[in-house]
């Protein structure tokens, strides 16, 4: 059965002002792979386009204006076949025709999808769509829609061209993963019926990733799920991490070792320990590939509580990289319950710790909804401070600096039951808080909230520290 559409209901509204407008719209649509690009465009319009076609990776152009060729021949009028275009010049021509030929009054739809493998380098396809939108689309009634995963291509080739495509997008979509509240309704759409922490559990492993998703198999716990997912020979993520990176980006081992580094520091990393740990020199090849990580999702960048631009940090926050580099590449597992074993050793214990705090800081708006303080403005950011000879070091997992005089401070917590607080981690929270007091010289109003997976058990030491605490059902709250 084919899944349903769920969610992504701010892209479908800029899909139908697309659609409802009196002009030509060149909408834009931008995500990393499997995030379900063609899915919501195809679903959109019903699979009705005037013309569709998706580029070939690593083919080369003859191959590439062949595919243009069979497909316009699927969709034109033409009893004879049509000649094999020379150039994407001469590819062009040949869809006005064709789009001159089915009549004016209808909107037409024109999709390119996986733009950045048709739009090689040198092979003209970028000028030969300039050419097509304003010589033509742009006094037409239509819409082109130029898809690709590769983010960073498009935002630099595309959404920024210089040439003749600049400032020609009338529309951007930047798809992401699903959220917690939009994987539970994509599950159940597939008649998969979890409790959340089950749920949680698969999130912290593959991410929201629908095509990812769609894997798991209803009747099966969340660890039968991974297990056969992940670890069985036939299973979609077992090999997935290679072929990941290299279909997004140029030199992808540049890419990987990146991946690779941050994986090994829960913290993150700035620009100058990337440097040390990779070996990489301090140039513009090493800001490229940092940039194309950012603008794909895999990493993520912020400025830590208090500190200068140059103490920027980079974090891996793409969940199956994570999860892959703790427990999958170069590991050897005979047993059929693979990831019940695993899930007992020390690994699994800090892997879950900074998977369950990186999904946190993906929900940011849930939390603060459930604060009560969504609409107050503030700003997100982790505090980091090393010990020193007169004071103490401390790390605070989440910070929120509200512009009403007050600062959250979290501390998360995966466990698979209530936590209880004992009075020496009473101390150490009440510790952390006069180091983050002392070090940021803030007179703000602090509050101690903790999140965890099923709630804080309250005693005579939580009582007067924590102000509130947040489990998992508040990070599925639907925004």
């Amino acid at each position: 059965m084919k899944n349903p559409l769920v969610g992504r209901q701010k892209e479908l509204d800029i899909l139908s002002k697309a659609q409802s407008s009196n002009r030509a719209e060149m909408v834009a649509v931008i995500g990393r792979r499997r995030v379900g690009k063609t899915f919501l465009i195809r679903s959109f319009f019903n699979n009705e386009f005037d013309f569709e076609i998706t580029g070939i990776q690593n083919a080369p152009q003859v191959e590439q204006l062949k595919n243009f060729k069979i497909e316009l021949e699927k969709v034109g009028n033409n009893v004879l076949p049509i000649e094999t275009p020379k150039n994407w010049f001469d590819a062009f021509i040949l869809l006005i025709k064709h789009l001159e030929s089915s009549g004016n009054s209808r909107q037409k739809v024109v999709f390119f999808d996986e733009l950045p493998w048709l739009a090689t380098n040198r092979s003209g396809f970028l000028r030969a769509l300039s050419y097509f939108w304003n010589s033509w689309a742009d006094r037409q009634n239509v819409i082109v829609i130029i898809c690709g995963s590769a983010a960073s291509w498009m935002i630099q080739k595309v959404v920024n061209h210089k040439g003749g495509l600049h400032n020609r997008i009338t529309r951007r979509i930047f798809l992401k993963p699903f959220n917690l509240s939009e994987t539970e309704a994509f599950l159940e759409s597939k008649n998969i019926f979890l409790d959340r922490y089950q749920i949680l559990q698969i999130y912290m492993a593959m991410g929201g990733i629908p095509h990812y998703l769609d894997a798991v198999e209803e009747g099966l716990s969340a660890t039968q799920n991974i297990d056969q997912i992940c670890f069985s020979d036939s299973g979609l993520l077992n090999r997935e991490f290679s072929r990941l990176y290299a279909a997004l980006f140029d030199n992808s081992e540049n890419h990987i070792t990146i991946i690779r580094a941050l994986s090994t520091k829960n913290q993150g990393m700035t620009r100058q320990e990337l440097i040390k740990n990779t070996k990489f020199s301090d140039g513009g090849g090493l800001t490229k590939v940092l940039e194309e990580l950012t603008e794909s999702g895999f990493i993520s960048k912020y400025y830590p509580f208090g500190k200068k631009k140059r103490k920027l940090i980079y974090r891996l926050t793409d969940e199956y990289s994570l999860f892959y580099l703790n427990f999958m590449e170069n590991k050897t597992h005979e047993e059929d319950t693979v990831w019940q074993k695993l899930s007992q050793t020390q690994t699994y214990k800090t892997w879950s710790g900074y998977a369950f705090e990186s999904i946190c800081l993906k929900h940011i708006p849930q939390i603060k909804k459930a604060l009560s303080i969504a609409g107050i403005y503030s700003e997100s950011a982790s505090f980091y401070q090393k010990g020193e000879k007169k004071m103490e070091g401390a790390q605070i997992d989440l910070v929120i600096d509200r512009n009403d005089q007050v600062i959250n401070l979290f501390e998360i917590k995966f466990y698979n039951e209530e936590f209880t607080i004992s009075k020496e981690y009473a101390d150490k929270l009440r510790k952390k808080m006069s180091v983050f007091r002392l070090v940021t010289k803030t007179k703000k109003q602090l509050f101690y909230m903790m999140i965890t997976t099923f709630g804080l058990k309250k005693n005579q030491h939580s009582i007067g520290l924590i102000v509130n605490d947040l489990t998992i059902d508040d990070l599925f709250d639907n925004q």
